[in-house]
This record gives structure tokens, C-alpha cells and sequence, in this order.
């Protein structure tokens, strides 16, 4: 058996996409590489450590083994990298966070430049995922911290306040539901929506909720960012669901209207949270001190 570094992560990143190809693109490899690198692993013990399907792969048993004993190796070797900063000049640590949409967009950027200007000796891998593929991958080791809605499941994890982040629904001005204090998202379904990126972490949740309501969000364009988002909707494309921080953050008079959600789930608190806060490396305790509200 014969893996170096590489590899581990190359099929750590295939199994956190859930395909080889984005995997190769996370490891920037080609495709032909990471292929002949996964094939060679299991050549190396005649074994499969993936099972290939249409819509990507999953670990097989031994995979998953495979899985939880790289993610030991990896993390013990970039925490002693990060023991060793002091004497091997340029070697620099390297924090995983894993964020939803709205922290990644509208809390995170100024914070985590000016963590970074402070700390020129530490990198961020940053990721955006649902909350529930967040909690998930920390009870498994797979990041350091991540920040997540207090509407999931964080058993087995450790949690501290990050921000209150209500989503609100917004919409033309001239509208049939503008005239309302505030509106279910059940009576907004038979609406046409703006969505986000279908892969956004917001969208994926929203979509959980309308199933929940035993519906599906009309959705009839997508844009990249919440700013898109509702510049279309103030032209008139139809209803979306957004942060409140971003509508406070659109400059000048706003051309849409915003109501709030009458739904809990729509009244949501952001969390850090990890496995444990106080095993967290050194590196990654100092970002979550800089995360954390005074």
C-alpha cells in the first residue's frame, strides 16, 4: 500500500464533491490524473474504495474506513506543520471553514480579510455547503469550524452565537402580496420566484422547505448572488426569499418591498460551532476568537 499525501486528499475532495471530476478540480488535477491516482490506490489492495454510479460516487465500507484514517492523517499533519512554523520559515497553517450562503456572503468577507491581514502566516479553505452537509462533515472530522442556521441538528457538536439572520420575502412594489404586513411562505408558492444558484446552500434549504409544504418553488431564473437576485426581482421577475442584512445592504432607495416570513424557520440564528472547541489548533482557535461577538 502505497498513498502519498495527494492522494488522500484527491479522494477526500471526491468524496466531499461527490464526483471525480470536481474532485480533480478541488485537488487541481486533471481528470486522467486523479483517475489513474484513485485506480492505483485500489490496485494497491485489490479493493474498491468507490462505488461509481450516474450521479457520482459514494465510499464503499472499506472507503469509508479509508476516509476517517486520511482525514486523522492529514489534520495531524498540518497541525505539526503549524508546530513547526517557528523553525521551517514559509510553512503556514491552514484553517477549514465550512459556511451557508448567507454567512459566506454578507458577514464573512470583511472579517475573515481582516483575519487574514493579521495572521499573514495562516490560509483559509473556505467552503460553501447546506447547514445539514455542514454538521455532518465536522462530526466527521472533515473541517475545523463551521457556521450553520440554529435550525439543524447540531448534536455532538459545540455551538456559540455568531448572528441573527431572519430571512425575509421580497417583491415588486405593485405586487398582489405587497399589500400585506406579513405572509406565509405556503401562500407564496403558486408565485413565480427568483431563485439562487440551484447549488447554493440557500436554495437547496428553501427547496426543502417548500417541499415541506408539500410544494415546489416556480422558479423561472437563477442568479449567482443575492444582489442579482433582487435587482431582478425590482424589475418585476417575481418574489424571492433573501437575508434581511443584504436588503439593509442595497444602496440608496430599495425598488422592491420586503415582508417578513411568518414561518420560524425563517427567523434563524447563524452558529459556530465545532467538535470540540477546545481541541481546536492553535490556528483555529484564532479564528474562531476572531469570529466570535464580543
Amino acid at each position: 500500500m502505497h498513498f502519498d499525501f495527494t492522494d488522500l486528499r484527491l479522494y477526500l475532495n471526491i468524496l466531499d464533491s461527490g464526483n471525480i471530476t470536481a474532485g480533480a478540480a478541488r485537488s487541481h488535477l486533471s481528470l486522467a490524473a486523479a483517475s489513474a491516482r484513485i485506480r492505483a490506490m485500489e490496485s494497491s489492495l485489490g479493493i474498491d474504495f468507490l462505488e461509481r454510479g450516474r450521479r457520482g460516487v459514494t465510499p464503499t465500507p472499506v472507503g469509508k474506513a479509508l476516509a476517517q484514517h486520511a482525514r486523522v492523517l492529514l489534520q495531524q499533519a498540518e497541525r505539526m506543520q503549524q508546530d513547526l512554523a517557528d523553525y521551517a520559515k514559509g510553512v503556514k497553517g491552514q484553517v477549514r471553514l465550512l459556511c451557508n450562503t448567507t454567512a459566506i456572503t454578507e458577514y464573512l468577507p470583511e472579517l475573515l480579510a481582516d483575519f487574514l491581514r493579521g495572521n499573514p502566516n495562516l490560509d483559509i479553505d473556505l467552503q460553501e455547503l447546506p447547514s445539514t452537509r455542514i454538521t455532518h462533515a465536522l462530526r466527521q472530522g472533515a473541517a475545523d469550524l463551521g457556521i450553520v442556521s440554529d435550525a439543524v441538528d447540531t448534536e455532538h457538536l459545540q455551538t456559540r452565537p455568531f448572528r441573527d439572520d431572519p430571512l425575509v420575502l421580497i417583491m415588486p412594489r405593485d405586487h398582489p402580496l405587497a399589500d400585506a404586513g406579513s405572509v406565509s411562505f405556503t401562500n407564496t408558492l403558486h408565485h413565480d420566484y427568483v431563485g439562487l444558484n440551484a447549488n447554493s446552500a440557500l436554495a437547496v434549504y428553501l427547496e426543502e422547505q417548500a417541499l415541506h409544504a408539500g410544494s415546489r418553488l416556480l422558479i423561472r431564473i437563477r442568479a449567482d448572488g443575492f444582489d442579482g437576485v433582487m435587482r431582478m426581482v425590482a424589475r418585476g421577475a417575481g418574489l424571492a426569499i433573501v437575508p434581511l442584512a443584504a436588503v439593509e445592504r442595497w444602496p440608496g432607495e430599495t425598488s422592491f418591498k420586503s415582508l417578513a416570513l411568518q414561518e420560524p424557520w425563517a427567523q434563524r440564528k447563524l452558529l459556530l460551532c465545532a467538535r470540540d472547541f477546545t481541541t481546536l489548533p492553535a490556528y483555529a482557535k484564532a479564528l474562531l476568537h476572531a469570529l466570535t461577538l464580543p
